[in-house]
């Protein structure tokens, strides 16, 4: 069982891997990649263009992404904490950033600077 966090992405048009790494990096997270649909992957390595599944290593453990046609989905596992749901919620406004994406939450659908601001995260 998994806690999800999902980003709509109205226009159709989910961002590239290397997009959402640079909204990462703009906070100081590196988030290199731990493997590719399923396979390995190097920490560096961006993605061909059709990927449906990335594990994302972060300090507090490791994020899913999951690309449907007009969505991303960041997973982490129902046992996470704070730490790793922090990192999911980051990973999660990198995505809705790259995009422009919106993210979904319990209060509703909000977009990346609103989700950015509930979360305490702060681009620079």
């Amino acid at each position: 069982m998994g806690l999800d966090r999902t980003i709509r992405f109205p226009a159709g048009a989910v961002p590239a891997w290397d997009a959402i790494k640079g909204q990462l990096a703009r906070v100081g997270e590196p988030a290199p990649l731990r493997m590719i649909d399923g396979l390995p992957a190097f920490p560096d390595e961006s993605p061909e263009e059709g990927w449906r599944e990335l594990r994302v290593g972060v300090a507090a453990g490791m994020v899913t992404v999951r690309r449907g046609p007009d969505s991303l989905t960041c997973v982490v596992w129902s046992n996470a904490d704070p730490a790793l749901l922090a990192a999911r919620d980051l990973i999660a406004w990198a995505c809705a950033s790259a995009g422009p994406g919106i993210v979904d939450t319990a209060a509703g659908a909000v977009p990346a600077d609103e989700f950015a601001r509930n979360c305490g995260i702060s681009p620079a």
